[in-house]
Formats: C-alpha cells, sequence, structure tokens
C-alpha cells in the first residue's frame, strides 16, 4: 500500500521524510521518492525499490526546509523510477504525492495531451501535478481546489509548490490522511506510523477536506474553500512506538 509523508519547519526536511517512510515500509510498496522545495525551486528524486536505495541515490546538496515523501505499490504503469512518486507539472514548479485511484484519470490524460501537455509517466498522479500547475487561482490552496473538482475518484495527497514553499497543502477523499503538530513545525502523513517519533498531537482530515500546513499551524477548508473547524488531538499511543527501531 502507498505511504504519504510530508514536513514543513526549520530541520532539513530530508531525513525527516526518509524516517518517515522507513516507518512506512511494513506496507508494502516498489518504489520511494522525495521532493524538496528550496531557494533553486523544487527537487524530485525518485527511485524503483528500498527506501535506502532511494536514501543511496539522493544528489549531493538536497536539501530543503519543506517537502514531501512516498512509497508507492503500482496500479498505473510499471514499477520504475519514472512512475514512482513525487509526479511534477512540465516545468517543475509543482509536486505532488497521491494515495488512491483517479477514476477519470484517462479522460484528464487526454484532455491535457490535446492541450499540448507532454506526460511523462503510465500514472494517474501526474494529471494532478498538471492541473495544479494550470490553474489560474491566487492561492496555493485555489490552484488544488480547482485541480481536485476536476478529479473523479479517491486521494489523499500533498502538494509543495515553488512559489509557495512555505506551505504544504492537502486533501482527502477515500484515503486516510493526517495533520501532526510539533513545536514550530508541521508533518503530514498517511498514517501515524511515519511521525510519532515527533509527534502524537494530529488532526485527522475529513473526505472532501482541504488543509493548509505551514511551521507555524494548520487550517482547513471544504472543497469550496470554506473554513472548517478541525482541531488537532493528542492520541494515547504506547511510549514505546515513539522510540521502536526503524523497519
Amino acid at each position: 500500500m502507498c505511504g504519504i509523508v510530508g514536513y514543513v519547519g526549520s530541520q532539513q526536511a530530508g531525513p525527516v521524510l526518509l524516517e518517515g517512510l522507513t516507518r512506512l515500509e511494513h506496507r508494502g510498496y516498489d518504489s520511494a521518492g522525495l521532493a524538496l522545495v528550496g531557494s533553486s525551486g523544487i527537487r524530485v528524486a525518485k527511485r524503483a525499490g528500498r527506501v535506502r536505495d532511494l536514501a543511496d541515490a539522493l544528489p549531493k546538496r538536497f536539501s530543503g526546509r519543506t517537502g514531501i515523501g512516498h512509497t508507492r505499490w503500482a496500479t498505473h504503469g510499471p514499477a520504475n523510477d519514472v512512475n514512482a512518486h513525487p509526479h511534477a507539472d512540465t516545468d517543475g514548479r509543482v509536486a505532488v504525492v497521491h494515495n488512491g485511484i483517479i477514476d477519470n484519470a484517462a479522460v484528464l490524460r487526454q484532455r491535457l495531451s490535446d492541450d499540448g501537455v507532454v506526460l511523462a509517466s503510465d500514472t494517474d498522479t501526474e494529471v494532478l501535478a498538471h492541473l495544479v500547475a494550470r490553474s489560474a487561482a491566487e492561492t496555493l490552496e485555489a490552484k488544488v481546489a480547482d485541480a481536485l473538482a476536476a478529479v473523479e475518484g479517491t486521494y489523499g495527497l500533498a502538494v509543495l509548490h515553488a512559489d509557495f514553499p512555505d506551505r504544504l497543502v492537502v486533501a482527502r477523499n477515500g484515503s486516510p490522511l493526517l495533520v501532526g503538530v510539533g513545536e514550530r513545525e508541521m508533518y503530514v502523513a498517511s498514517d501515524l506510523a511515519a511521525i510519532v517519533r515527533h509527534t502524537t498531537t494530529v488532526a485527522h482530515l475529513d473526505d472532501g477536506e482541504i488543509a493548509t500546513v505551514t511551521a507555524g499551524g494548520f487550517t482547513t477548508y471544504r472543497l469550496d474553500l470554506t473554513r472548517t473547524a478541525r482541531d488537532a488531538t493528542t492520541l494515547d499511543v504506547d511510549p514505546a512506538a515513539r522510540s521502536e527501531e526503524r523497519r
């Protein structure tokens, strides 16, 4: 099963994300990847195989304090480096990780192709990156909402945009996603196991809900961008889970 982890804060995101992906390895996967946003924009690294293979292949100076990571179990296209998440738009300004299945992906892929977009992968997820990038909305929340208005299917997703390097926007519909609250740093995950060493104070998104996540906190919305009242709660988790060895 696929796994998502995200981070925004003062630490280098790469090691935090790799640790989170390692903690999700028990769910099964065939590829893994990271996207970080820094002073030079978004950089993506992904690799078919294990998380350790990804870690060994990361380029030098792969840095950034906001990022997303993913472990994928192939549904659209074979397990290879190109089909691994994250997926980016043509200009590399947007990166997306996604759990779930976009039921109308074939229609959306054809529509994008007809508009001159060259799709790099076989996946349904890649269309999300292009749809977000093509939105004329002014905020990242609105760009994501625009993209999701065209989508039919299930998703737990996290979006990174070079023009908004201080934040992640995440959304849920039929695939679990939670936001973790730290001290001036925030986390995103599809499973608490990915972030339990850092925090057990979390907010679980409902279906049809979007969240903007910055180092200072999070704000939740419906798909029409009206605000929702989503509070974080501290879970009663066995302390041993916070210090267990990485799988």
